[in-house]
Formats: C-alpha cells, sequence, structure tokens
C-alpha cells in the first residue's frame, strides 16, 4: 500500500509562483476505538437537547468515581493482551530458563493482586488522568469541584483507601520536602475535540518511579534518518535501558516532533498502546504513522542483546512501537519510553449510554500453565542455591563467594530494608564521624520501601526498587564495613563492581513487578528499625522464606549485565 500523499502547495497562476493551501490536519489520527469496555453503575449524567444540539452534563461525583474506580482496577489487574504475552514466553521453546522463570513469576504475581487487597508493585506510581471532552459536554457549576478537583478526588479517595503508597514529595523550601501523604498532586491535563455527540474520554495511568525514569530525550539531526545509523544509534541507547525498570517492556521510539516535550508526550501515550491505530503510512501534510516493518526490526535487535527478562535471554520486550512525528528542519528529537512489567493504564469514556471503564482481566490465573503443585516445587527447587541470612556475614559472603553470576538463589532469614532518604542521613553520620549503624554491618540491604499492610498480613506489597540510585553510596558504605550484600532490581555502575571487588561485596539482583507475591508469599514480618518519621522511606527490618534473587555482581569483579551494555560493531536496518 503507497503512502497517501497531501498537495499542501498550489501554482499561482498570475505569478506562476508555488503557495500554500490551507490544511489542518489532526496530527495524531487515530482510527476506531475497539476497546472492550465495562459499564459503571456511578449515575450522575443527564442528557439534554438545547436548540437542535445534544448536550451532556455530568456531575463531579461522576468525574470522582469514575476515577477511583479506574485507579483501583489499574493497581490491581492488567490488560488480557499483556498477560497472553507472558504466557507466550513460557511457551517459547527458545526463551531462556531464566525468561520462563521471570515470566511464571510476573503471572503468579498477576494472581496475587486481581484478589484486589495487594496491589502488583509497591510503588503505585504518580496518578495521570488525560481526559478530552466534546463541546457538548458540560460540567461545572457553583460550588460545585471544578473537572480537575474532581478527577483529583477520585485520586485521593483511591489512594486512602487502598493498600497504595503514597510516594508525592512536595517542597517545602528549596531543600527540603515532606511527603504530602495523600500520593496527590496527580498530573491531570484535559483538552477539547470535535464531536457532533457529546463525550467525555479518557485515559488514567499509574506510573511508577522506575519507568518514569526510563523515558529519555535525544536531540539528533537529519543524519541519524539513515538505516544503519538509527541502527547504530539506538542499539546503544536500548541496551543503556537496563533492567532497573522491570522488563520485559512495551516499548516506543518517536522520531521527530514539533517540540521536545509534545516528542516525550508522545511517547508515553506510545508505551500505553494509546496510539495504536495510527495509520501507517504519512500523507506529507503531518499526520504521525506508525512504521510496523521498523516496529518488527527493533523488536528483533533488542531480542538479540542478551538482556533477556531481566536476567538474561531474549525478552526484554514485549513488543515496540515506532511512530514518526513532523519536525523543523533543524531539530529531529527523539524520545524513548517504556511501559513495565506493572503495566498500569486503562481506558475510560462517559456518554449519553452510561459511564464505561476498560475491561482488565480479571482471572489472571488462566494464563498460568496447567502444573502440579509438586511440578511447580520441582521447578522452583531446579537449580537453586539456598542461602541462609540468619548467619554472620563473613559465612553469607563465602557463600555467595563459590558461586557465578547468573545463580539463582532463595533468600530466608532477615534483611534491612533502606532506600535512597534513608542511605542519605546514614552518609551525612559517616561524613560526620560517627561509625556504621551495626544493621547495615550484620545483615543484608534490600533497597525497597513498601506499600500499605492491609489487615491480616505481615507486610504490603514489597518489591525492589531501582539499586543504581544507591551507586554513589557504595563505596563509601562498603569501606565502612557495611551494604557487603545489597539486594535490589536492575544493573549497577562500573563502580559498584570496583567496589565489590574491593572490598569483597555482593550485588543480588531480584525480579521487578512481583512486590504482591512477595509480600504474599515470602515475607513474614516487618518491622521499623530507624527513621519512622519517613514513612516507606523508613529504615526496615523483614524476615523472608525463599526469597527469590540472582547473584548479578561478585566479589571477583564480575557483573552479569557488562556483556549485555556493550552495542553491535555491525548493525542496520533494511
Amino acid at each position: 500500500m503507497k503512502p497517501r500523499l497531501g498537495r499542501p502547495w498550489r501554482t499561482d497562476p498570475g505569478t506562476f509562483l508555488q503557495v500554500p493551501e490551507f490544511h489542518h490536519v489532526d496530527v495524531l489520527p487515530l482510527g476506531p476505538d475497539n476497546t472492550e469496555y465495562r459499564q459503571l453503575d456511578l449515575g450522575g449524567i443527564t442528557p439534554l437537547r438545547i436548540d437542535g444540539q445534544e448536550f451532556l452534563r455530568i456531575e463531579p461525583t461522576t468525574l470522582t468515581g469514575l476515577v477511583k474506580a479506574a485507579v483501583t482496577d489499574i493497581q490491581h489487574l492488567l490488560r488480557p493482551s499483556h498477560l497472553a504475552q507472558l504466557r507466550a514466553i513460557i511457551d517459547d521453546p527458545d526463551a531462556s530458563p531464566n525468561d520462563r522463570f521471570v515470566a511464571t513469576d510476573l503471572l503468579r504475581n498477576a494472581c496475587v493482586s486481581a484478589g484486589g487487597i495487594l496491589p502488583m508493585c509497591q510503588d503505585t506510581g504518580t496518578a495521570i488522568v488525560i481526559g478530552k471532552r466534546t463541546e457538548g459536554v458540560l460540567t461545572g457549576r457553583a460550588g460545585a469541584d471544578t473537572d480537575e478537583a474532581a478527577i483529583a478526588r477520585g485520586v485521593f479517595d483511591a489512594y486512602q483507601e487502598l493498600n497504595l503508597r503514597y510516594s508525592q514529595m512536595a517542597p517545602t523550601t528549596f531543600w527540603e520536602e515532606r511527603n504530602t501523604g495523600s500520593n496527590l498532586p496527580a498530573q491531570i491535563e484535559l483538552f477539547h475535540i470535535p464531536g457532533e455527540r457529546p463525550r467525555y474520554e479518557f485515559l488514567v495511568l499509574a506510573k511508577g518511579g522506575g519507568s518514569a525514569n526510563k523515558t529519555f530525550l535525544y536531540q539528533e539531526t537529519k543524519a541519524l534518518l539513515n538505516p544503519t545509523r538509527l541502527a547504530q544509534f539506538l542499539d546503544e541507547k536500548l541496551r543503556s535501558l537496563g533492567t532497573a525498570a522491570c522488563p520485559p517492556y512495551h516499548l516506543a521510539i518517536v522520531v521527530g516532533g514539533m517540540s521536545a516535550e509534545y516528542t516525550l508526550k508522545v511517547a508515553k501515550l506510545a508505551s500505553a498502546r494509546y496510539l495504536d491505530t495510527l495509520p501507517e503510512h504519512g500523507s506529507g501534510l503531518g499526520e504521525a504513522f506508525r512504521d510496523r516493518d521498523l516496529e518488527a526490526q527493533v523488536l528483533e535487535l533488542t531480542r538479540n542483546f542478551g538482556i533477556g527478562a531481566q536476567f538474561g535471554g531474549k525478552y526484554f520486550c514485549h513488543d515496540v512501537r515506532v511512530i514518526r512525528l513532523p519536525r523543523h528542519g533543524a531539530s529531529l528529537p527523539v524520545g524513548i519510553a517504556v511501559s513495565c512489567s506493572a503495566d498500569r493504564q486503562a481506558k475510560a469514556k462517559i456518554t449519553a449510554d452510561g459511564v464505561f471503564l476498560e475491561q482488565l482481566e480479571r482471572d489472571p490465573a488462566r494464563f498460568l500453565p496447567d502444573i502440579s503443585e509438586q511440578e511447580l516445587a520441582a521447578q522452583s527447587s531446579a537449580d537453586v542455591v539456598r542461602v541462609d541470612l540468619d548467619r554472620p556475614m563473613s559465612e553469607i559472603r563465602a557463600q555467595l563467594a563459590t558461586l557465578p553470576v547468573k545463580t539463582r538463589l532463595a533468600l530466608t532469614g532477615s534483611m534491612v530494608v533502606a532506600r535512597d532518604i534513608a542511605h542519605a542521613k546514614i552518609a551525612e553520620r559517616l561524613d560526620a564521624g560517627e561509625s556504621m549503624p551495626a544493621y547495615l554491618r550484620d545483615h543484608p540491604v534490600y533497597y525497597a520501601g513498601p506499600a500499605k499492610t492491609p489487615a491480616g498480613y505481615a507486610s504490603g506489597s514489597f518489591g525492589p526498587t531501582t539499586a543504581g540510585r544507591m551507586d554513589s553510596y557504595v563505596e563509601k558504605f562498603q569501606a565502612a564495613g557495611g551494604s557487603m550484600v545489597m539486594l535490589a532490581k536492575g544493573n549497577r555502575s562500573r563502580q559498584v563492581t570496583e567496589s565489590c571487588q574491593r572490598h569483597g561485596g555482593f550485588y543480588l539482583g531480584s525480579i521487578g513487578g512481583q512486590a504482591a507475591r512477595l509480600a504474599q508469599d515470602c515475607i513474614r514480618k516487618v518491622e521499623v528499625l530507624e527513621y519512622p518519621e519517613l514513612g516507606m522511606e523508613a529504615v526496615w527490618k523483614i524476615d523472608v522464606v525463599d526469597f527469590p534473587a540472582f547473584v548479578v555482581v561478585d566479589d571477583k569483579g564480575n557483573d552479569f549485565f557488562a556483556s549485555t551494555s556493550q552495542p553491535t560493531l555491525q548493525v542496520s536496518f533494511r
């Protein structure tokens, strides 16, 4: 199929010069919406007809109820298509054992979170709501919430009532911050769209720090629009994404854009598969389009990285979206974004027919392979080294020193939990001449921060956070006798590998994206050790059983991810 070319120019009969004709185009022209929705019993919508035109009055409480329902669903449920992709990894004979192990664990995590008590990830994210309404939608009355306030109230209600985590930090001075205690503010963006029949459309997302931090902008030039150069560029940049954002990823690449910020916004929407119905060819008038052939080539490129679904293999990405945008002739912005294993978004709409929310999967267990408890136990025990953490640190390190990188572990015993703010405070104490706290000398340290603990549970969702944010502390802490065994998700910098080699330390990688399963199956006790005023950033002590991990960095200077981070010398697209 050849692209449809527009004719933006005409010849002036008086001067025989080419002059532009006016053409208005929707830069993101989407096709029909084939989303499956379920109807919510909310009410608060009133169809009206005034002077022959249809209108729809929507009460603020309806917006609040819809957003609360959407946030509730996306924290616990996933799209069937995403779950089917996880099952496809398990069924793929070419998938690595680690790929299949991670995919199985992510499906088991989905089954736990679908119960509606434990969210799928401990980082329950920044709430993002994008709304588009036609001019026939009537909202707002004197004394009532604005649309933005009604939507924010829905976010507030969900985070107050569910077992979620408050992650929003508000500055009190330029240097000082405090947690808002509500997960507000949310990012709310509202727009007008054309349409004769009144409707209000929404995309509701929860974006955690891991995947949000893997959103990148590169200011390139026309020279990048070459198959070999683009392939080399993506080979380098995509490898650098690493595993900190919990692959397999839904990867989005956007080339072009009228501004840098627009490029990044399109990348975020594409990673949520919101732009899947874009046309597949350009018109010459400026509409965006998907390049499906290039998507397939980029996907194949990522499968040859060797990174896989976090610990080696081919499933670094589930799928790829490549979108081409118009650009200023002197600029070529390139945006890269991912949606992670906590693939949290849902579409919604309000029409005269009612209030509707995207139907997410409520029975993820149907995607699990048929396997008996005995077979599952045998698989879980195969090639797994059990590590008793309730021993002196010297004994733990001696056992780990006998194991090669990539070795799968099952950890049982006590760990200390500390993340960004706790590390900063302990570093200040060391700088002031104090000694390393005994808990960091005597126990492995797990980089994490829990969600709220449900009644009757030992722990709320409690998965690992990104290890790289603590890299700058490792040398100082290990020199003082602490952080000799670290546990988190994602790859580390070279300075961490060198510090572990120098001081005899280890970094163990845990599976990102399994926070609910860890809370239900692995964590037996949680208590605060220090800094309770920091909330989820406090120092905790947890007791675990069969906590899954892999040896990523050892005491000999080996780093599992080192070989996967080097770009291929010869690579090109067709």
